[in-house]
């Protein structure tokens, strides 16, 4: 077990992330937005919500730094421990009043995510995993699904909104995993897709230039509930720098990762 996890009561990082989710009800703080750049807002739920945890995670855990969307994380150092949080993944969603959205919460030590927590407070559901533990759903265990080849499988996908100098490429690559599969989805929140391959609603999951915080605590939970996650290439991703993502149940990865390539 990782040395810092040992410190951490997590019934109380649940219960906190769970208070701090309450709100995302204030309508009045959800229309209250601003645009970062293209396609890519804040609002003041976002704000709250990073707020709420930044200061009570430091109050309770001084020793662990706090990497959170909505600041500047220069000052992160790597070596040691850091929270990573999206305060709200799914911000248009959530303007929109499309239940899509969740706090995203992971602790990484070492280069590696050690634990992680998305929380869905419109359907109340808590997908967590510990390093070497396991993923659960509320409280109950959960693995990917079984399905063997991309023809059998349901694919989740990002268009990458921030960026539409990619869209012809980002929307070629999906045309073409569209063709080989059963169907696809598009939910809008990278950690609920995550979330939503390691309980096995979906098979796959694949986005360009994520940041951090859109995938450490779901990249945890897809592997402790048997899954595979890399980048396009195959490659090993790391919870400290943006990149792109590939998640499956790990059966096929590497049929996705060809289309992909």
């Amino acid at each position: 077990m990782s040395g810092i996890l040992s410190r951490i009561d997590f019934q109380e990082v649940v219960a906190l992330v769970k208070e701090a989710a309450l709100l995302f009800c204030n309508d009045e703080a959800a229309a209250h937005i601003t645009a970062k750049g293209r396609a890519d807002f804040v609002t003041e739920v976002d704000l709250a919500v990073q707020r709420t945890l930044c200061g009570k995670l430091a109050e309770r855990y001084p020793m662990i730094q706090f990497m959170g969307e909505e600041k500047d994380n220069r000052e992160i150092d790597f070596e040691r421990p850091f929270w990573i949080l999206d305060p709200v993944d799914g911000t248009t969603n959530l303007i929109h009043h499309f239940p899509e959205s969740c706090i995203s919460l992971a602790l990484a030590e070492g280069h590696e995510v050690v634990a992680g927590m998305i929380y869905n407070p419109w359907m109340e559901e808590l997908f967590f995993a510990v390093q070497g533990g396991g993923a659960s759903l509320n409280g109950r265990p959960i693995h990917v699904s079984d399905s063997a080849t991309l023809a059998d499988s349901l694919i989740s996908v990002g268009t990458t909104p921030y960026s539409h100098e990619y869209a012809d490429r980002v929307f070629s690559q999906i045309k073409d995993v569209f063709l080989c599969a059963q169907d696809i989805r598009r939910l809008g929140s990278a950690a609920m897709d995550l979330a939503y391959v390691a309980c096995g609603r979906v098979d796959a999951y694949f986005e360009q230039f994520l940041k951090p915080w859109d995938f450490a605590a779901g990249m945890l939970i897809v592997r402790e509930a048997g899954g595979e996650v890399t980048d396009y290439q195959g490659e090993p991703i790391s919870p400290e720098y943006p990149q792109s993502v590939l998640a499956t149940n790990g059966r096929i990865h590497e049929e996705l990762t060809e289309v992909l390539r």
